[in-house]
């Protein structure tokens, strides 16, 4: 039970992601998404590396990744 609340509170990150996806893509910061994506490929590689391997964690990240490359996705075809 010691790798269990990390993982459940960057839960927050791609939770906020999917509930932005209904508003206006003009309220999205390039910056922020380019941010996240880099930051949850990278943590997405630790929780697979690390032992015993963060299955919690990696899920997050995955889900974030794909959250924030749609996010990207809407400000691209916005812009």
């Amino acid at each position: 039970m010691q790798h269990f609340w990390g993982p459940v509170a960057n839960w927050g990150l791609p939770i906020a992601a999917i509930t932005d996806m209904k508003k206006s893509p003009e309220i999205i910061s390039g910056r922020m998404t380019f941010a996240l994506t880099c930051y949850s490929l990278l943590f997405m590689r630790f929780a697979y590396k690390v032992q015993p391997r963060n299955w919690l964690l990696f899920a997050c990240h995955v889900t974030n990744e794909t959250a924030q490359l749609i996010q990207g996705s809407r400000l691209i075809k916005y812009k």
